[in-house]
């Protein structure tokens, strides 16, 4: 049994997906589906997913709570809402009072599109914040490298939510350089509420020569800094598309944990997430 902790799905006849631009990126300008991500999921032992934010769009969440309501293989959502709105905490409970509403696991923004690298210490995206932690949900962390800084102070200034890495924070692999990132890595790992995916690392890695090595010292620190009882994969999947299957993703991160133990792995696989998102 394997949990996937990070994929996203899109319907471009619903709405434009306005990040997907250029030449680089026209192999994932199409629809991604339930049934498309079944079919790529499940031969590789994948039975649960947890569906994660693509826009900062307040319809999104709604039709993803609807999707996990319909689709047993959803054990979770990841939406978006406004933290700088004076009414967060009404708007999370009415989230959940929608049809799929018990299926709301956390939220994220894009703040790695923030300008200002300390976005998430304003005190009105601070005061969302803490709703969201009242509301007994987990907070998924999409920035670059050089914010992780202020990750680090918002964690630490609310030890009551649990702050998820995605994509362990977006090193620059394809460059080879480990810092700053990983001293700023291992800051937010000291942090005892903080738990990040591995995930996402192939599209950071050069998309043409990649390979497991080159992906192995980033795989490396984050094991070591956060442990497996505070790792859990991902697939990014259909992003991860652009150069690597499904398939290809899940067997890297198997290659990347070969060396851990089965309870280590277990946690990695199924229990971080299982237990991090309540599935």
């Amino acid at each position: 049994m394997t949990v996937d902790a990070h994929h996203h799905v899109w319907d471009l006849a619903v709405r434009d997906q306005d990040w997907i631009t250029g030449p680089a990126l026209q192999p994932i300008r199409r629809n991604f589906t339930i049934e498309d991500l079944e079919r790529e999921a499940r031969p590789v032992g994948v039975d649960r997913t947890v569906l994660v934010q693509t826009i900062t769009v307040a319809e999104e969440t709604p039709e993803f709570l609807a999707l996990a309501e319909e689709h047993d293989l959803i054990a979770g959502v990841v939406g978006w809402t406004d933290l700088t709105s004076p009414g967060v905490a009404d708007t999370l409970a009415r989230l959940r009072e929608l049809p799929g509403g018990s299926h709301l696991r956390g939220i994220r923004h894009q703040v790695q599109g923030e300008p200002d690298p300390e976005w998430l210490l304003r005190p009105d995206v601070r005061h969302g914040l803490a709703a969201v932690a009242e509301a007994g949900l987990v907070y998924d962390l999409v920035v670059l490298a050089h914010q992780l800084p202020a990750c680090v102070k918002a964690a630490a200034s609310l030890p009551e939510l649990t702050f998820v890495l995605d994509h362990v924070g977006k090193p620059p692999i394809a460059s080879g350089a480990l810092e700053p990132w990983a001293t700023a890595v291992r800051a937010l790992a000291a942090l005892p509420n903080t738990v990040c995916k591995l995930s996402g690392m192939v599209t950071e890695a050069d998309w043409k020569t990649w390979s497991l090595a080159d992906l192995r010292p980033y795989a490396e620190t984050v094991l070591d800094a956060f442990g497996p009882d505070r790792l859990m994969f991902g697939s990014d999947w259909p992003v991860c598309t652009l150069v690597a299957t499904y398939a290809e993703v899940a067997y890297t991160a198997g290659g990347l944990t070969l060396g851990l133990g089965d309870d280590e792995r277990m946690q990695i696989f199924e229990g971080t997430a299982t237990r991090v998102y309540r599935l």
